[in-house]
């Protein structure tokens, strides 16, 4: 196999490994890492690459095998917790995957699951689905992923993990389990990306949130809706709490003469803006935030935020 087939191997797939690198890590800082890494050792086993399996497999294999070296090497990457410019008030609760980061739209493969599949494209990306993935153990999480979201069955998966068929289906069923557990009250379906439905949600959300309008954007949000902050541990849940953190923001943001302007963009299939807090005579970043639509309201905000 020469350089030019190899470097056409990488360039089909890449958008793929890196995507996978993601779900397994929460980050894409650590999966653009990790990816190098991959592409790397793919390239020094080139000569031990017989074909018993297909170019797609073995890559997987390698950034799996990669993924979970890292993780056990490593562990997470914890950020440092920041410091609000602001007394928030009390958390529902706090978060564990403080590291977790959004995945822009952009750098998503355009690829169909395999027919085993037990999870949509959309659903496999989503913010929601890739924190939960963050809860299992790295193993769980690799057989969860390979078989149900890949659509690879256990006995193919079997040789990535260096392992039987028996045990991924082990690994399966408590990763399973695990999800299932943690999974979130039934919510309304999105609308299409993209759709006027979800466009008509996202404009009068972004009017209410950048004029200050608190009441509206409660309005906008299910019974059930939850706030998060990577990579601050906040997590506010339901109306009334997310109110009251909105509003502590939105203070603190009047008192320092601060407006914000809203980008908006797509992260994780969803919609999502970039912020930036504009005073008299400067701007600067304000974060990412990233919507969960349910139906004609909101059933999560993330918001990823910078230094302010």
């Amino acid at each position: 196999m020469t350089q030019v087939t190899f470097e056409d191997l990488v360039a089909e797939h890449r958008r793929e490994l890196l995507v996978h690198c993601y779900r397994l890590l929460g980050s894409v800082t650590d999966a653009e890492d990790v990816l190098q890494e991959v592409l790397l050792a793919a390239w020094r086993g080139l000569d031990g690459f017989e074909g018993r399996a297909s170019p797609r497999s073995w890559l997987y294999r390698i950034a799996t095998n990669r993924c979970l070296n890292a993780l056990r090497d490593r562990g997470r990457r914890i950020p440092a917790e920041p410091r609000p410019p602001f007394q928030p008030p009390e958390p529902s609760r706090r978060t564990h995957a403080t590291w977790l980061q959004p995945y822009p739209d952009v750098l998503l493969p355009d690829t169909d699951p395999g027919p085993e599949a037990r999870y949509t494209t959309r659903e496999a990306i989503e913010l929601a689905f890739v924190a939960a993935l963050q809860r299992l153990t790295p193993r769980q999480a690799a057989a969860l992923v390979l078989c149900d979201v890949l659509g690879y069955p256990p006995g193919a998966v079997a040789p990535m993990l260096d392992t039987t068929p028996a045990a991924v289906k082990g690994l399966l069923q408590r990763a399973r389990g695990a999800i299932e557990r943690h999974r979130e009250p039934t919510r309304a379906a999105a609308p299409a990306a993209g759709s006027a439905q979800e466009r008509r949600l996202v404009d009068r959300f972004a009017e209410a949130f950048t004029g200050g309008d608190i009441d509206t954007v409660v309005g906008l949000l299910t019974d059930e809706a939850w706030l998060a902050m990577p990579p601050a541990p906040h997590e506010y849940r339901g109306p009334a709490a997310i109110a009251s953190f909105l509003r502590a923001s939105a203070a603190w943001r009047a008192g320092q003469g601060l407006r914000l302007r809203l980008r908006p963009t797509r992260m994780n299939g969803q919609p999502a803006f970039a912020s930036q807090l504009v005073g008299t005579a400067f701007e600067r970043p304000g974060g990412l935030m990233v919507l969960t639509p349910a139906g004609d309201r909101l059933h999560a905000m993330t918001m990823f935020l910078h230094d302010v």
